[in-house]
């Protein structure tokens, strides 16, 4: 069985961008979300997609299954959205052993920046590098399904992007 252990974080600055190793362009639209599981389409540089199933929650560790698909059926998929599509550019950034996945979002989510990093256990530690803010893991509205329905662009409340 597959499970994902992921962390959230705000980014602070740009201090990060010079330690790219690799960037991707992302467009995802979610085909379900509202129930145990969501459903997630994702366009990769317009080369490569994937179906995603992950259960609901803002966990820690959280089950998740990834299916390659061909692109083009992917593209006919997003018209069947629920919400947004999110459009983001991925930076990979290492840093002291872990790779981690910088977010810059694009669209209804412009101006959020989300840095996230995948662990092998719950309890696993880490570095936290300069460019890491508040943790939002636990926030289910940084999340990308809640991002599609309820974007960063008309939060209410502007004091919530610190967490």
């Amino acid at each position: 069985m597959a499970f994902e252990i992921e962390r959230k974080f705000l980014v602070i600055g740009d201090a990060w961008q010079q330690s790219i190793s690799d960037e991707s362009y992302i467009r995802q639209a979610y085909l379900t979300g509202r129930d145990r599981a969501s459903i997630r389409v994702r366009i990769r540089d317009n080369r490569t997609a994937t179906l995603t199933v992950k259960s609901r929650g803002a966990d820690l560790k959280r089950l998740e299954f990834e299916y390659e698909i061909p692109v083009l059926e992917a593209e006919a998929m997003l018209p069947l959205r629920c919400g947004a599509i999110i459009e983001k550019r991925r930076a990979i950034v290492p840093f002291q052993g872990h790779v981690w996945e910088v977010d810059t979002f694009f669209g209804d989510n412009v101006g959020l920046v989300l840095a996230e990093i995948e662990l092998n256990a719950v309890g696993e530690t880490f570095a936290r590098p300069q460019w890491i803010g508040a943790e939002v893991t636990s926030h289910a509205s940084y999340y990308n399904s809640a991002l599609a329905n309820n974007p960063f662009s008309i939060w209410a409340d502007r004091d919530h992007r610190s967490a």
